[in-house]
């Protein structure tokens, strides 16, 4: 089997809480490489991050990885989450720009990913693993995908150990990106990141304003389906498992689900891998 890996957020009630506890109890048994928590950013939220690693790492024995976002933050606020970071027993940083919290006026003393990454490396030498975010259909904000590229590739030069993907649902697009960043020398491992359907009308709407394409054959499929939930969240594993398959085929180096703390539309896809 693939090397899986999955992204959680940080929950913020107990419900949430005790939501995320049943996803992980039943998305570990597939013994993931790591599982990634996103960065609570704002204010008092920025410690639901640091709590979660805790709880993956010490009650689910599980390699927590944070995400550190620089957008907002000082040198000094950085810093000491990368030495809590540390202090728990992380390895293994997802680096990423991050969008700025709302309410929150300036930028940060960090402006890019690739400072973010610069600085890790300064303060930590190769304590910590790297990885970066990477957009086979071009980020929202990049002036066109070329200036992407070299924005990926100043994050690499600058340290990064690996790059995982946004989400994406058309493979030629994965493997396009990649084969144009081996052109550009980007040699690390660019690993797909993979988006099980659950709410697909939600889906859309973050798809438009993340960049992510929903090809339309595949909304034309789902709206055939009208109310059918059943058949929805069949034809949704069935879209998904297909495209990783045809990933795992051509030798991609781990998928890593994106789980929206749910673990049902996950454990579909990987079921039919």
């Amino acid at each position: 089997m693939i090397p899986l890996s999955f992204e959680f957020y940080p929950p913020k009630t107990d419900e949430q809480r005790t939501q995320l506890d049943r996803t992980v109890r039943k998305l570990k048994a597939h013994s993931p490489q790591f599982v990634s928590v996103t960065f609570g950013a704002g204010g008092s939220t920025l410690s639901y991050t640091p709590e979660t690693v805790r709880d993956l790492r010490q009650a689910h024995k599980l390699n927590g990885v944070p995400h550190v976002s620089c957008m907002g933050g000082t040198r000094e606020e950085i810093s000491s989450l990368l030495q809590l970071y540390r202090a728990l027993g992380c390895d293994r940083i997802v680096a990423l720009r991050g969008d700025l919290p709302s309410g929150m006026a300036r930028m940060g003393d960090l402006r890019y990913a690739t400072d973010l990454v610069e600085f890790i490396r300064a303060e930590h030498g190769d304590h910590f693993r790297i990885e970066v975010g990477c957009y086979p259909e071009t980020h929202p904000q990049a002036e066109d995908a070329l200036a992407d590229l070299r924005h990926f590739k100043a994050k690499v030069d600058a340290g990064a150990h690996s790059a995982i993907t946004q989400y994406f649902y058309n493979a030629d697009a994965y493997f396009r990106f990649v084969d144009d960043a081996r052109k550009m020398g980007i040699d690390v491992p660019i690993i797909p990141g993979i988006m099980p359907i659950s709410n697909f009308t939600q889906l859309k709407r973050f798809s438009e304003a993340c960049g992510a394409e929903i090809p339309r054959w595949i909304s034309k499929r789902m709206a055939a389906l009208g109310d059918d939930a059943d058949g929805i969240r069949e034809l949704a594993a069935d879209l998904v498992a297909a495209m990783c398959r045809r990933l795992v085929a051509a030798g991609v180096p781990e998928l890593h689900f994106y789980t929206l703390n749910l673990s049902k539309p996950t454990e579909a896809v990987i079921a039919r891998l």
